[in-house]
């Protein structure tokens, strides 16, 4: 088994090797303008550090998020690209499962939230870092607070919101190697993983105006 993973679902530009039993390079760029530039670039660094070509891997895992359109869309379409140039399989992982088990929490119950924006997170529980207990959602924090009260939190969201997660830590984002670390898990189970589609959970935020009116050449 060697998996390529990746994951744009955050302003994490993350991409990671795994043989099935350890990661054996990766890399990790934060910025969230710049997914398209940064992603293969990042695919060649780890391919180059770990010694190998890209038609040694196996399968191709992606974060299919919740996340904003724009950056969420580049991981995949490369991913999907990847996988039917080589004829390998390509497999969707949540991105917030990929950072609970980053979290390393053995007992729960906590909760995982990533910035949505709008003044909003995408957010999930979970009763310990490999069982998440309530779908991806997004939600203005304060309408949630209730539900989380108490509770430990990790991911960019809950760090931006400490009224609402005043026990939020590390990690902020998600990264590869626990994304592929996941996945490696889960397939040695013979565990099927979600297919590599999309969670946006919302509309884009680029939208065609109201009233728009066609203007077309006399």
């Amino acid at each position: 088994m060697l998996l390529l993973a990746l994951d744009t679902a955050t302003p994490a530009v993350t991409v990671a090797l795994h043989d099935g039993t350890d990661v054996i390079a990766s890399s990790s760029q934060v910025d969230a303008r710049r997914h398209g530039e940064l992603l293969l670039p990042a695919v060649d660094r780890v391919l180059t550090e770990a010694g190998v070509k890209l038609d040694a891997v196996t399968g191709i895992v992606v974060g299919i998020g919740p996340g904003p359109y724009t950056g969420l869309r580049v991981g995949l379409m490369t991913a999907d690209t990847f996988g039917l140039a080589l004829g390998v399989p390509v497999h969707g992982l949540c991105t917030l499962d990929a950072l609970a088990y980053a979290a390393d929490i053995e007992k729960g119950p906590f909760v995982v939230a990533t910035d949505a924006r709008r003044k909003e997170v995408y957010w999930a529980r979970y009763a310990d870092s490999r069982t998440r207990l309530t779908d991806p959602a997004v939600d203005r924090p304060a309408d949630i607070a209730d539900q989380v009260a108490g509770l430990p939190a990790v991911g960019a969201g809950a760090l931006l919101y400490p009224d609402t997660f005043p026990h939020a830590h590390e990690p902020e984002h998600v990264s590869a190697a626990a994304l592929a670390g996941l996945a490696a898990e889960r397939l040695a189970a013979g565990e099927e993983l979600p297919a590599p589609r999309p969670l946006y959970l919302r509309r884009p935020d680029a939208q065609v105006p109201k009233n728009y009116k066609v203007v077309t050449p006399k």
